[in-house]
């Protein structure tokens, strides 16, 4: 029996993974992730951002929402705040309170992670991610560059998009 050398195997291996990375962009719909440039909401700069030192903002968020905010984690889906909440209002960035997302773009996509059609103006940003072996498109707060979740093309009218939040990384704030 012969061995395989590492070269050989990554050789093979890697075109593989980078299809995989394809198809996963694609999605069962067979079209592109949505990217920057696409359907997305204006990520201008801004005079009122949030820039803070690790430390600074391991003071003022629990161990889970920095995780998940400043070191682009995932809570565990059914698990976080906010993904079965119904009530009326606005889900604010936990790091720096920006409105991102009403409950008026809230629906049930069934994956354990609050899902919304479209965010508030000027609330969020987006970039290419390309961990775990695939290509996706990250949201993150504009105002301070929180980790938020994804966005992806498989969302119901009127945008076809679903913007899958970690809860951990959002405040609900009631409507009055």
């Amino acid at each position: 029996m012969t061995s395989m050398r590492r070269r050989d195997f990554l050789a093979i291996t890697l075109p593989v993974l980078a299809g995989a990375g394809v198809l996963a962009a694609l999605g069962s719909s067979g079209k592109a992730s949505p990217q920057k440039g696409s359907a997305m909401p204006d990520t201008a700069p801004s005079a009122d951002r949030v820039v803070k030192t690790e430390a600074e903002w391991k003071k003022i968020l629990t161990p889970e929402q920095f995780h998940v905010t400043r070191k682009k984690g995932t809570e565990r889906a059914f698990t976080g705040p906010n993904w079965d909440n119904h009530s009326k209002g606005t889900y604010t960035c936990v790091c720096c309170d920006l409105p991102l997302y009403t409950s008026d773009t809230k629906f049930e996509s069934g994956t354990g992670w609050p899902s919304f059609w479209q965010p508030m103006p000027n609330a969020v940003k987006t970039e290419e991610d390309r961990s775990f072996f695939s290509v996706r498109t990250e949201v993150m707060c504009r105002r301070c560059d929180a980790h938020l979740g994804h966005v992806f093309n498989d969302g119901p009218k009127p945008t076809g998009l679903r913007y899958c939040m970690n809860g951990t990384s959002m405040k609900f704030v009631p409507a009055n």
